[in-house]
């Protein structure tokens, strides 16, 4: 899984787990996420550094290089959008 792909499905990820904090799926899948940043791309730190009305910007560190990656809004909120509309997941 190439890195921007990554960190894009670690956010949407943790904008559904912050969401719905007792969804233990959400959590687990999550932290499937977290290994691959860590593990596969060798990432020290990766956060949610700011979110504007448009997108959100994502700063990671990886190999001492600290740098920054911006994911349009609407695309990152799209999932917990989804499972929210579908009375399946309410």
């Amino acid at each position: 899984m190439k890195l921007e792909d990554a960190i894009f499905n670690w956010l949407q990820m943790k904008i559904v787990s912050d969401a719905r904090t007792d969804d233990g799926a959400a959590t687990e899948t999550l932290q499937f996420f977290e290994t691959i940043l860590t593990e596969d791309h060798k990432l020290d730190h990766y956060v949610v550094d700011r979110t504007d009305d448009h997108a959100y910007y994502i700063q990671y560190t990886q190999e001492g290089r600290q740098l920054e990656l911006k994911y349009d809004r609407e695309l990152a909120e799209k999932l917990l959008s989804d499972i929210n509309s579908n009375p399946k997941y309410n």
